[in-house]
């Protein structure tokens, strides 16, 4: 799974979360382009899918394996950019 399916996942669950769903948009569009997307961003969409109660459907609906898998993915990008901008 690459970080665009991980956030893809999200995106398709978030649709009752207007603040969620535009900023996963945002990221998705972002990683279709090419783009890098900030930790700050993939870990704010982490945070708000599980204070939204998100990561149940998401865990129903793709199983566990994909869901570890989404968490996963996000969570090494997130690190990986993170130790960047550490001094």
């Amino acid at each position: 799974m690459d970080l665009r399916d991980a956030t893809r996942m999200i995106l398709s669950e978030s649709a009752a979360h207007p603040e969620l769903l535009r900023v996963t948009r945002q990221a998705h569009d972002s990683l279709a382009l090419g783009r890098q997307v900030p930790h700050t961003d993939l870990s704010w969409m982490l945070r708000e899918s599980a204070r939204k109660n998100v990561c149940p459907g998401l865990h129903t609906r793709y199983g566990a394996a994909a869901f570890d898998q989404m968490v996963t993915v996000m969570c090494r990008e997130i690190d990986r950019q993170a130790s960047v901008d550490r001094p």
